[in-house]
C-alpha cells in the first residue's frame, strides 16, 4: 500500500431495493422516523413456522429497470442486485464510464441463488431434468449478480462475488475500495445482494433459535441490545454503491456523499456461529479499518452496529466496540438498523454501508427502534428510538459473520 495513499475513493452513487422503500428518500425517512418493515411473511405459506415474520421488499416493477425478457431468465436476487445497480448507476451519471476495463464490480451474497437450486431440485425429482429451467444453472451459482451487472453495463475489469455470510457486502465493499487503491480500477459498482425468505432457510434458522418468534407484534418484534430480545427478523434486499477515484469524481462535478477511506477483517477462528465473548475479532477489523483510513478512534463520532438481537453476539460486538475505543467510547454515537430493514444476511452490509454514507450526507444519525431496557454488557450510546442530528466527519460499518468474521468499513466526510 506504500506510495498509493493518494488514490482515494469517493461514494458518488447508492441504490437500494429494500424492504422499507427501493427509492433513497423512502428507504431514508423510514429509517430516520424508526417505521420498521417487518409484517407477516407473505411469499410462502409460513404459518407451521415458529417464526411467521419478515421484511419482504414489496411489489417492484423490474421492467423499468432492466429488459423485462432478460428479467424472467433470473431468479429474485440477481433481479434485486440488477436494480439497485441500475439505480445507483443513474444516481452517479457514471454509466458512459463503465463499458471499459477500468471498471469493474464486486458483490456479495451469502446464498447467492438458493431459491432457483430449490426450485430446479423439486422439478428434477418431481418430473425428471426435462421439466427443469434451462436457466437454473445461471440463476442459481454464487456469481450470477456480479456477471449479469457486469453483462448490463459493458464492465470489462473484473467481475467478482464475495461469499463470507453476513459480511459478504461488507467485504465485496472493501474488495472494491482496494481496487481502486491498488489502481486497478477507477470505478466500481459494489454492493450485495439477498432473497433469504424461503421455507427452508426460515425453517433452518428457526431450528437455530435466531430468529424472533413475536409474530404477533412484528414491528417491535426485533430488539438488539434489548433485554426483551429473542433473535433477528429475516429480511431481504439489495444494495449498491458507486465507488470512484475522488480526483476523477471531482473533475466531473459528481455529487459526493463521503469517502470511503479504510476497510479491515478479522477472523477468531473459534466457532462456527459463537463469537469470543470479549470480542477480539471485532476489535481487530475496527482497528485494521481505522489504520488503513488514517484516521483515530477521536475521528470516529458514529457506528452503525451489525445488531442481530442475540444474546452473544450482541455482548461479543459491545465487548469489541470497547476494545477498540476505550475511554472513547463515551463520546461515541451507535444504533443498529436492521429492526427497520431486517438481517438480509449478506446484503446486510452493503445495506448498512449505503445508510452510514447516508448518515454522513444528511448529518443525522438513524436510530435503534426498540430498544429500551439495556441487556447486561450493552452499555453504549445507541440512539435509542429517535434519530439524531449529528455534522458527522468520521463514522463506521461494522458486520460480523458466520466462521468468526468480523469486516469494517471506515468513511469520512469530504474535506
Amino acid at each position: 500500500m506504500k506510495g498509493l495513499a493518494k488514490r482515494r475513493v469517493a461514494i458518488t452513487g447508492i441504490g437500494v431495493v429494500a424492504p422499507n422503500g427501493c427509492d433513497l428518500i423512502s428507504f431514508w425517512n423510514t429509517l430516520i422516523a424508526g417505521e420498521s418493515a417487518a409484517d407477516k411473511i407473505s411469499r410462502f405459506d409460513a404459518s407451521e413456522l415458529p417464526t411467521q415474520i419478515g421484511c419482504e421488499v414489496g411489489d417492484l416493477s423490474v421492467g423499468q429497470f432492466i429488459d423485462p425478457k432478460k428479467a424472467k431468465r433470473f431468479e429474485r436476487s440477481i433481479r434485486h442486485a440488477l436494480v439497485a445497480a441500475r439505480l445507483a448507476v443513474a444516481d452517479a451519471d457514471v454509466e458512459a464510464a463503465l463499458n471499459n476495463e477500468r471498471a469493474s464490480v464486486v458483490d456479495g451474497t451469502s446464498l447467492g441463488g438458493m431459491e432457483s437450486g430449490f426450485k430446479a431440485q423439486a422439478a428434477y425429482e418431481n418430473k425428471g431434468y426435462k421439466s427443469m429451467s434451462p436457466f437454473s444453472m445461471i440463476s442459481s451459482y454464487n456469481g450470477g449478480s456480479s456477471a449479469e451487472i457486469a453483462v448490463e453495463f459493458g464492465i470489462e475489469g473484473e467481475a467478482l462475488s464475495v461469499g463470507t455470510g453476513s459480511c459478504s457486502g461488507c467485504d465485496a465493499i472493501g474488495h472494491a475500495l482496494s481496487m481502486i487503491v491498488q489502481d486497478e480500477a477507477d470505478v466500481v459498482l459494489a454492493g450485495g445482494s439477498e432473497t433469504p425468505l424461503l421455507g427452508p432457510v426460515c425453517g433452518a434458522l428457526c431450528l437455530a433459535k435466531a430468529t424472533s418468534t413475536n409474530n404477533a407484534q412484528p414491528q417491535h418484534a426485533m430488539r438488539p441490545f434489548d433485554r426483551g430480545r429473542d433473535g433477528f427478523v429475516l429480511g431481504e434486499g439489495a444494495a449498491f454503491l458507486v465507488l470512484e477515484e475522488i480526483s476523477q469524481a471531482i473533475a466531473r462535478g459528481a455529487k459526493i456523499y463521503a469517502e470511503l477511506s479504510g476497510y479491515g477483517t478479522a477472523c477468531e477462528a473459534r466457532h462456527s456461529v459463537s463469537p469470543e465473548p470479549d470480542g477480539r475479532g471485532v476489535t481487530r477489523a475496527i482497528r485494521k479499518a481505522l489504520r488503513a483510513a488514517e484516521m483515530a478512534t477521536t475521528d470516529v463520532q458514529y457506528v452503525n452496529l451489525h445488531g442481530t438481537a442475540n444474546e452473544s453476539h450482541d455482548g461479543a460486538e459491545c465487548a469489541g466496540i470497547h476494545g477498540a475505543f476505550g475511554d472513547r467510547v463515551k463520546k461515541l454515537s451507535t444504533s443498529a438498523t436492521k429492526p427497520v430493514t431486517g438481517h438480509a444476511l449478506g446484503a446486510s452490509g452493503a445495506l448498512e454501508a449505503a445508510i452510514t454514507a447516508l448518515a454522513i450526507h444528511h448529518r443525522e444519525i438513524p436510530p435503534t427502534i426498540n430498544h429500551a431496557d439495556p441487556a447486561d454488557g450493552c452499555n453504549l450510546d445507541f440512539v435509542p428510538s429517535e434519530a439524531r442530528p449529528y455534522p458527522l466527519t468520521g463514522a463506521l460499518n461494522l458486520n460480523v459473520g458466520f466462521g468468526g468474521r468480523n469486516s469494517c468499513l471506515a468513511f469520512r466526510s469530504l474535506k
